[in-house]
């Protein structure tokens, strides 16, 4: 048993590490384009939950989008409805990654193939910069996922001697509920749902679990990948906080959604098994529940969102966005964060010039300026000098160049005072 536990657990890391490396060298690879999609076209909720499906089936990663999102919403880049449609859609993306383990992985076995590719991604890892480099990362990681499940099929082919159908939870409900917690647990424990997904997926091909308690792992695991926003929005702002409890409660109402619908698909089910392998019925299943789950919960969006507004009120409605750590990761996500609060501060700073300066001549906001807005202006400058800009995006050199600027020329706030107590505009 050991002698098997050991490649299954290799076999998993290194499907980890290439989901991980390949994730990461797409959304950067893909960043700018998928900023401009989530920021401009997710303009309603129907079009956020295109723009999160793509997204996340470009990026391999629902919680990379879900994070995404949240970051977003703190820095006022994205309402909270059209966030909701987002994250319906990141459930249904996620699927795309057991479709390509059950048509591409267990259909080919592509792990010898990906040795040769994993020797050509280090050399031009090794060899290349810039583009070339990107490339060969994300090939790597490509190629890692690949070998990582063949040692999973092979490692844990004979998995059906010692973890049999007849020694798991029986087929009812209470049976189905101890599998969804257990798919629940590895998806916060791999951080990963499209992992314990391809977990899943091997032991159900080697006989080790039946059809009903793999969809039933499943479900728990769209469950589970909501811990990751939920650790995301820790110390966050309350737009944060509410997108992140949207998620989980979206995904526990579809949870609630895809038990009966297993129940009352089971015979259609073993007939797919059937006839296109269990593999294939379950990813099925999995992209099933998603849509339904989505089309159950977008017409009620709005109300959905009040619901949660309701339950985590926003504190003001004077307070600057959110300038989250997660978005330094993403130069553009960052700046774009970045020129949100600066849009607050401008407005904050040019409301206050234009109560003093009006015919009532009100100093009151001017002189609540300096304390309210300062420190706000030094992390903002704190924030940009961690940006770190990649040297092939000379545009993005030149938009942190003039947000520079812009926090640089903001009216000075103690010569203001004085300009406007003499008679004068700000200097």
């Amino acid at each position: 048993m050991m002698a098997q536990a050991l490649p299954a657990l290799g076999g998993i890391g290194l499907f980890l590490l290439g989901m991980k490396i390949m994730t990461d060298a797409l959304r950067e690879a893909a960043g700018a384009g998928l900023r401009r999609l989530l920021a401009r076209f997710t303009t309603t909720p129907l079009r956020g939950v295109a723009s999160g499906t793509l997204t996340t089936a470009v990026i391999q990663s629902s919680s990379a989008t879900t994070v995404m999102t949240v970051g977003f919403v703190g820095a006022g880049l994205l309402s909270f409805p059209h966030a909701l449609g987002v994250i319906y859609g990141a459930n249904i993306g996620t699927t795309v990654t057991g479709w390509i383990v059950s048509l591409v992985g267990f259909k080919l076995r592509l792990g010898t193939v990906a040795m040769g590719l994993l020797f050509m991604a280090s050399l031009a890892l090794l060899l290349t910069e810039g583009r070339m480099a990107r490339l060969g990362r994300i090939a790597a990681g490509f190629s890692l996922l690949f070998i990582g499940l063949d040692m999973m099929q092979d490692s844990m082919s004979g998995a059906g001697g010692w973890l049999h159908p007849d020694r798991m939870p029986g087929d009812g409900v209470g049976g189905l509920l101890i599998m969804a917690f257990v798919g629940l647990a590895m998806t916060v424990v791999m951080q990963s749902s499209s992992a314990a997904v391809a977990v899943v997926l091997v032991l159900l091909d080697s006989g080790a679990l039946t059809l009903m308690h793999a969809a039933a792992a499943v479900i728990g695991m769209n469950l589970g990948t909501t811990f990751t926003a939920l650790l995301a929005v820790l110390g966050g702002s309350r737009a944060m906080q509410q997108t992140a409890a949207a998620n989980l409660l979206f995904n526990f109402g579809t949870m609630l959604i895809a038990f009966p619908l297993l129940m009352i698909s089971a015979g259609a089910l073993q007939d797919i098994a059937m006839r296109t392998g269990a593999d294939t019925a379950l990813v099925l299943f999995h992209t099933a529940f998603n849509l339904l789950g989505t089309a159950v919960f977008l017409p009620f969006t709005d109300r959905f969102a009040g619901l949660v507004a309701r339950l985590l009120p926003e504190p003001s409605a004077t307070t600057p966005p959110e300038l989250d750590d997660r978005l330094l990761r993403d130069e553009g996500a960052a700046m774009q964060a970045a020129h949100s609060v600066l849009h607050w501060a401008a407005r904050d700073v040019l409301n206050a010039y234009s109560a003093a300066l009006g015919p009532d001549r009100d100093l009151r906001r001017l002189s609540a300026l300096e304390p309210r807005v300062v420190p706000v202006l030094d992390q903002l400058k704190d924030y940009l000098a961690r940006i770190v800009l990649p040297r092939d995006k000379p545009d993005e050199a030149a938009t942190y160049a003039a947000l520079m600027h812009q926090v640089d020329h903001l009216p000075p706030l103690q010569r203001g005072k004085q300009a406007v107590a003499q008679g004068h505009g700000p200097v």
